[in-house]
């Protein structure tokens, strides 16, 4: 039985399978001001099929005990699924990299809450 996509990450996350099979993706939680993104908790997950629908990803991030507002997801390599030391490693870099420049946040998938994609810009002096 297929289970519908009533979101933009089912919908993402179904083309992902689709496209390149299992895999493993990498997830930052982040808190939406106005003006910023602040990064939260991070994590990764292997995905083996395309069942995974947005409300299972919130009951996992309720594990994290943060009040969060956004997601972004990232594959943790073209290879599809990684080894967890692999895992563990490209998060870091990752996290690491984002604390220099959030405007890597791009180059993810970006979901609020309700998992509705959204987009990152960079605000303009006036």
């Amino acid at each position: 039985m297929t289970i519908p996509a009533e979101t933009d990450f089912d919908d993402w996350l179904i083309a992902m399978f689709r496209e390149t099979g299992s895999f493993t993706m990498l997830f930052v939680l982040v808190e939406i001001t106005e003006t910023k993104v602040e990064l939260l908790r991070s994590a990764y997950l292997h995905v083996v099929g395309d069942e995974t629908r947005w409300p299972d990803m919130v009951r996992i991030f309720t594990g994290a005990g943060v009040a969060w507002s956004g997601a972004v997801f990232y594959r943790a390599g073209r290879e599809g699924l990684v080894e967890d030391a692999t895992a563990k490693a490209r998060l870091a870099s990752l996290m690491r990299n984002l604390h220099e420049d959030r405007s890597l946040i791009r180059e993810g998938e970006f979901f609020n809450a309700d998992g509705l994609r959204l987009r990152i810009e960079e605000l303009k002096p006036h």
